[in-house]
Order: C-alpha cells, then sequence, then structure tokens
C-alpha cells in the first residue's frame, strides 16, 4: 500500500525552528514563528487565561462529551466581538466551535463544496493553509493579487477586477484585519466597495478573522468585515482565538454562519454538525471553556482586554521603530510601519534571505515574512544592520 507514495518536502516552518534552535549565537533572531513574543522573546500564557483556567479546575464538574457543535456558551460570548453589540442576524446567524481557525476555514469549505460552490477568489500572497484546504474539498483557487511585496501597497484594482470578473455563487475569501502575511489591510471606504461589489454580483463572503484586536482595536478590527456580512444575504466567518488569547496549544476556534432565513440556518446548521462528525467527532474544550470563563465574568474579561491591548502596542512600537529606518535596499520599512499585526512581508529574494541567516543568525520565512513580534528594542539595530549589509 505505502510504496505507492512518493517523498513529500519537508515543511519549510518547522525546519526554519530546528535550525533556529541549534544556532549557537547569541545575536540570533527569530522572525519565522508565528506566534507573539513579548519583549524577552517568551510566549507567556495570559493572566486572564490562568485564573480563567484555576476557576475551571475548581467548579467543572465533567470531562463528558459536548457534542460536534462544542461550546456554545463559548460561541455565543465571542458574537458580539464580531458582530457588534445587538447585531441584526438573530436566528439567522448559527455557529459551531472548532479546532482552531484552521478547522473554522475546512469546515466552511467542506460546507460549501457540498452546498455546490466551485470557485473561491484568494488573493496571493495568502496564508499558506487557504490554497490547499480550498483544494482539498474539491473548489478551485481563482486567484489575484493582493499586494505588490516590491512596493508594499494593496493591489486593491485586482480584487476588483476578479470580483467582478466573478459569477453568482463564486466564494470570496477576505482576511478580516492583520492580513497574514504581508500585514496590508482594506480601509473602510474599500471595504465598503467590497461590500457593494458583493451585493451586485451575488457573491458568497467567506472572512477569516484570525488576528482581532490586534490591529486597531477589537471594534476597529471588525468595522469594515461588518459592512461586507451587512451587504451579503449569506456569508460565514472563521475565527481563530489562538493569538488574542494567547491559546495557540488549544486550537480554539469558530466558524459563524449567516443564512437568508431562520429556516435555511436550522437546515444548515445541521449540515454544519454533521461535517463536524466526520472530521473530528467533537471539538476540545478546554481551551474554548477558558475563553467563555475569561468572556463571562467582567473582571476577567477587562484584564483580558488591557492584556490584547499591551501586545498590540507593542506590536505598533515595533513597526514604528523599524519605520524610522527608511528605505533599505530593496526594503520599505517606513511602509512596516503602516501595516497590522503579527506579519509583513519584505522585499527579499531567497539569497538575502539565506544571507541573513547564514552571516547575521536572523531567521526568516524565505518569502521573506516576518514575524514583527520577533523584534525588539536590544535586537532591532543587529536586524537593521543586517539588513544594510546584504543591501
Amino acid at each position: 500500500m505505502f510504496e505507492q507514495l512518493q517523498d513529500l518536502p519537508p515543511d519549510g516552518l518547522l525546519a526554519l525552528i530546528k535550525l533556529y534552535r541549534d544556532d549557537a549565537r547569541p545575536e540570533k533572531i527569530d522572525l519565522g514563528v508565528g506566534v507573539y513574543r513579548d519583549s524577552d522573546g517568551g510566549t507567556p500564557v495570559f493572566r486572564g487565561v490562568k485564573k480563567a483556567e484555576h476557576r475551571l479546575h475548581e467548579t467543572q464538574d465533567s470531562k463528558s462529551y459536548l457534542g460536534p457543535e462544542g461550546d456554545l456558551g463559548f460561541v455565543a460570548a465571542l458574537r458580539p466581538y464580531i458582530f457588534g453589540q445587538g447585531d441584526a442576524f438573530g436566528d439567522r446567524l448559527r455557529g459551531v466551535q472548532t479546532p482552531g481557525g484552521t478547522g473554522a476555514v475546512r469546515l466552511a469549505c467542506e460546507t460549501l463544496a457540498k452546498a455546490g460552490a466551485t470557485k473561491v477568489l484568494l488573493g496571493t500572497p495568502s496564508w499558506p493553509n487557504h490554497a490547499p484546504i480550498i483544494q482539498a474539498t474539491g473548489m478551485e483557487p481563482v486567484t489575484f493579487t493582493h499586494a505588490d511585496i516590491a512596493t508594499e501597497t494593496l493591489d486593491f484594482d485586482a480584487l476588483l477586477t476578479a470580483m467582478k470578473a466573478a459569477e453568482a455563487g463564486d466564494v470570496v475569501l477576505l482576511h478580516g484585519c492583520c492580513h497574514n502575511p504581508t500585514g496590508i489591510d482594506y480601509d473602510l471606504n474599500q471595504w465598503a466597495q467590497i461590500a457593494d461589489l458583493v451585493a451586485e454580483r451575488g457573491l458568497f463572503p467567506l472572512i477569516d478573522l484570525a488576528y482581532q484586536g490586534l490591529g486597531a482595536g477589537f471594534e476597529e478590527d471588525a468595522e469594515g468585515l461588518r459592512k461586507v456580512l451587512a451587504a451579503a444575504p449569506e456569508s460565514m466567518l472563521a475565527y481563530s482565538c489562538d493569538k488574542n488569547f494567547g491559546l495557540y496549544r488549544e486550537r480554539v476556534g469558530a466558524l459563524y454562519a449567516i443564512s437568508k432565513t431562520d429556516d435555511q440556518a436550522a437546515t444548515l446548521f445541521s449540515h454544519l454538525l454533521s461535517n463536524a462528525r466526520a472530521n473530528w467527532s467533537m471539538p476540545p474544550d478546554h481551551g474554548a471553556a477558558t475563553v467563555r470563563v475569561i468572556l463571562t465574568d467582567d473582571e476577567f474579561r477587562r484584564e483580558w482586554d488591557a492584556e490584547v491591548a499591551e501586545m498590540r502596542a507593542r506590536l505598533n512600537r515595533m513597526r514604528a521603530a523599524l519605520a524610522q529606518h527608511g528605505t533599505i535596499g530593496t526594503v520599505d520599512l517606513a511602509a512596516v510601519g503602516e501595516q497590522n499585526g503579527l506579519f509583513s512581508t519584505l522585499n527579499l529574494n531567497k539569497d538575502q534571505v539565506m544571507a541573513l541567516r547564514k552571516s547575521h543568525g536572523i531567521y526568516m520565512a524565505a518569502s521573506g515574512r516576518i514575524n514583527v513580534a520577533g523584534l525588539n528594542e536590544r535586537n532591532i539595530p543587529h536586524f537593521v544592520e543586517a539588513l544594510r549589509s546584504i543591501a
């Protein structure tokens, strides 16, 4: 049986982790792994998470299955953060817990494919898992250029052209905020144009919201996508709590779906449950329960919100510190200061990326994507001098 299989290339990011770990140079910098890091290079457990977990330890009385829908209290507690207080969707909006944002995207694509969708508009570069998930569920990714890395600018015309050429029922996948891997987001005027085209062309929006709160704030990071959801009679939104709760290992996510009518929403919900059952049976409980405890306790929620604000402020400080150095060779650091979230993609070729790694101990993806949280006030001078040396 297995002799039919052929070797696959190793995962580049996993290889990068090992190379960084084995590098003995004290000045080395890890800009590859996509997790938040504090100024000391750690990825700490949130204070609010520790307190919520302690409460669960004291009060949780069962580890029995929850069902394929997961923790619906968690799903409900997230809803106002994503869709706004008192949203108008009512029972047209249903949600299920998923194993991370990845599970949410997978469940969305599988359900859309079974409903008859065949094409997904996908801006590139994008999160590396987007295209494989789309293809694995039998749909075709129709790509357009999200951003020009050489100029660090959004190619909004490419999106508009792709949407205008699409057919009714085609899916358009949109990053809700803090675009991965470029950090280049739509402004509110552009979100309004997207909403108009979604309604005009009868497109189905699938929004991937993996970094809410790490851009400009929870409300600000959702303001644009809400315009699209209001304009579309049907839509889906995949959500991740990995970053804004620091629950990477717990795989905490949710998929929300909006239908035209309450009856259609009930039917769709049954299909979400059936597809979830076939994929992972029941989602893991602990992380979602932790989020639910935080969001339903005023004290815990305020502490968590303050911790996210600290993360956001640190990311913005690192971007501002880079921006002061302007353009170095082909790299426009000033533009990095105008972007959002954990990631930016620098205009570097593979030879330059390898030179940074070999000569300076700076590790990043071959594409030039960097995790801004890997920088701090102490190592930015080394990073900037290294860029100058290869310019």
